[in-house]
């Protein structure tokens, strides 16, 4: 079969359930040969009416000298083929820790991930699957990782991903675009070996081919083992997880200490990945499992991670992700609604004859600002002032969240307290107009952004 109809009917056969539950289809257009292979022959099938509503979406990375000029040539060729193109532009951090390659990589999903189309096609094929399982099987990936890229994958927000053009090989890309006469970029960073993903590429994978033929296809069949075992080993996390957890939801210590090395290492892998961190590397989760083995019912531990922390706290495990610094200096109030707050915010909605005394407060500058210790509070008038030090204790606010709690201060009187609550002396009589702060943090949830509010 000709390249053209190749192609053409793998992507109407990919796409034809997917499109009857979501029409809007967008390329994600690097401006190299496979992704202008894909997003002209989806143009072929839109005038067939398989492609749905057809867009493209171009990252421009500002990484090289000729990144604006691959953004104009992205534009050119959207105009002639008469798609819509969205083109952002992202800042790679020049030293992350993590690598350049990676950084952008991270970048570019961050934007994927705001696409608004029901679908991302991105053009990756088989060769570049074996290239994938290859690499990450070299740098000592589990299951999950040698399972290599999905056809299919859902984003935190967005679109879906999806890859139509995985199962064939990067020779029928060649020859499409040879019979289209189609032209492309050449990033040319894409043929220095210096970069370990281009040296398997250029060097190793061929070398593999003289004594292997059809490794491509092989190592690609090897990954749908490993996405297969993936899935298996998902659902005995599952299983395991409840199981194991608490009325709260979290997981109860004593009770995954009681599981099999395997299977608690196991599921403390699917509970970071559905926590939104990335894939632990096997020295961060094997300090993970030591500590947690080894801990009590009523230990504290605590473990770091570049994405967040593992704690334990009364006999329960919290993953909590990286999340915006606290202010450093009070933040002043002078009658807003509303307070920013470490990523979240402090709501001060009007109230009458409830809350906290508007004319106490007017006494003196009124202020938000972070834990500094020997503060006391008295929320309960039938009891005395007490450190506030054991009322989060009582409270079961774990140590790690103390010092992000706001206090509200009115000159030297601490008022109220996130979590807490107000102090008795600034209570607001019968008929008097008041406030009654909310605190409304927002905390990592395996979907996205969650809040929660806390008197």
């Amino acid at each position: 079969m000709a390249a053209g109809p190749q192609i053409q009917q793998t992507l109407a056969s990919f796409l034809g359930p997917r499109l009857a539950l979501g029409r809007r289809l967008c390329v994600a257009l690097s401006g190299g040969r496979d992704s202008v292979v894909l997003l002209h022959a989806l143009a072929g099938l839109r005038r067939l009416g398989l492609a749905g509503e057809l867009s493209a979406l171009h990252v421009n990375h500002s990484l090289s000298s000729d990144a604006d000029a691959w953004a104009a040539f992205c534009s050119d060729l959207c105009q002639r083929l008469q798609v819509p193109l969205t083109t952002t532009r992202v800042v790679v951090p020049p030293a992350s820790g993590e690598g350049l390659e990676a950084a952008a990589r991270r970048q570019r999903h961050a934007v994927f991930g705001e696409c608004p189309a029901d679908w991302l096609a991105l053009a990756h094929h088989r060769d570049d699957q074996a290239e994938t399982v290859l690499f990450r099987l070299l740098r000592g990936a589990g299951v999950d990782g040698a399972a290599g890229m999905r056809a299919e994958r859902p984003q935190p927000a967005g679109a879906r991903l999806i890859r139509p053009l995985l199962d064939l090989p990067r020779s029928a890309l060649a020859a499409y675009a040879a019979e289209h006469a189609l032209v492309w970029i050449e990033d040319t960073s894409n043929h220095d070996c210096r970069y370990r993903r281009n040296h398997l590429r250029q060097e190793v994978l061929p070398r593999i081919a003289e004594q292997f033929p059809g490794a491509d296809q092989v190592l690609a069949r090897a990954a749908r083992h490993f996405a297969e075992a993936a899935l298996l080993l998902d659902e005995l996390a599952t299983i395991d997880r409840a199981n194991v957890a608490t009325e709260q939801g979290r997981i109860d210590l004593l009770r995954f200490n009681a599981l099999s090395a395997g299977r608690a290492r196991n599921l403390l892998r699917r509970e970071l990945l559905a926590a939104g961190f990335r894939a632990p590397e096997a020295r961060w989760l094997d300090e993970a499992m030591r500590q947690m083995t080894s801990a009590g019912a009523g230990a504290e531990t605590c473990v770091e991670t570049p994405d967040g922390a593992l704690h334990v706290y009364r006999g329960e495990v919290h993953l909590v992700g990286r999340r915006p610094a606290i202010p450093q200096s009070s933040v002043v109030w002078r009658g807003e609604e509303e307070l920013s707050w470490g990523g979240g915010r402090v709501l001060l909605p009007a109230s009458v004859g409830a809350g906290i005394s508007r004319h106490l407060l007017s006494r003196a500058p009124v202020c938000l600002q972070a834990r500094l210790g020997g503060e006391q509070l008295q929320p309960d008038p039938r009891r005395p002032r007490r450190a506030l030090r054991k009322l989060l204790q009582e409270a079961a606010i774990p140590p790690w969240e103390r010092a992000r709690l706001p206090l509200l201060w009115c000159g030297a009187q601490l008022v109220w307290v996130g979590g807490i609550g107000a102090d008795a002396a600034f209570a607001c009589g019968p008929g008097e107009d008041g406030i009654t702060p909310v605190w409304e943090r927002v905390e990592r949830r395996p979907a996205g952004g969650a809040s929660r509010r806390t008197g």
